[in-house]
């Protein structure tokens, strides 16, 4: 009875930690390595993570740099951003590649807020759906005669204080990061 608990809790706070790495992959106005994580650079005939085969470092607030560990991996670096969906312009210079990232316009922040809204939107749905399988549990337990319905009734308090706090948490994520891109 109470691994149902503990299975719920180590599943709402997998949805709330893929919020987190969607989050980290909303381009804010400052330069974040996470930005490049789902970029693949095909290497030797084979698609690789770019963060495998080049460091990505933050000289300024709107720059990133790219030093492949390879030198001739630098084209192919340089060819597989600018096919991404950042937008961004690479500029090769020597082994390194910089990526200057621009302000986002007022339109394209607000944009991103409802990006970041609706990312927060199907967490909460993903933790609802959590607590639902864990009632639906708790409710076949009582019917088995496994727990008692005082039983059900505090585990049913429990997995609803779960689903508070998780989502609390999800909101106050959200909140942050909408600032984050708001800020000028």
């Amino acid at each position: 009875m109470q691994d149902a608990i503990k299975e719920s809790e180590a599943k709402m706070k997998k949805a709330v930690d893929v919020l987190k790495k969607n989050f980290s992959a909303v381009r804010t106005g400052r330069a974040n390595p996470a930005l490049l994580d789902h970029i693949n650079v095909e290497y030797y005939g084979t698609e690789v993570p770019l963060k495998q085969i080049a460091s990505i470092a933050v000289p300024e607030p709107r720059q990133l740099l790219v030093t492949p560990f390879d030198k001739t991996a630098a084209p192919a670096i340089e060819k597989a951003v600018q096919a991404s969906d950042l937008g961004i312009n690479p500029k090769r210079e020597a082994a390194a590649i910089r990526l200057m990232l621009p302000e986002p316009s007022e339109e394209r922040r607000k944009e991103l807020v409802k990006v970041i809204k609706k990312e927060a939107e199907d967490a909460k749905v993903a933790i609802r759906n959590v607590r639902r399988e864990a009632n639906d549990t708790l409710k076949k337990q009582k019917s088995d005669k496994a727990i008692t319905e005082d039983d059900e009734k505090t585990l049913d308090k429990k997995v609803q204080d779960l689903t508070n706090k998780f989502c609390a948490e999800v909101d106050s994520l959200t909140s942050g990061k909408e600032k984050e891109v708001m800020e000028v």
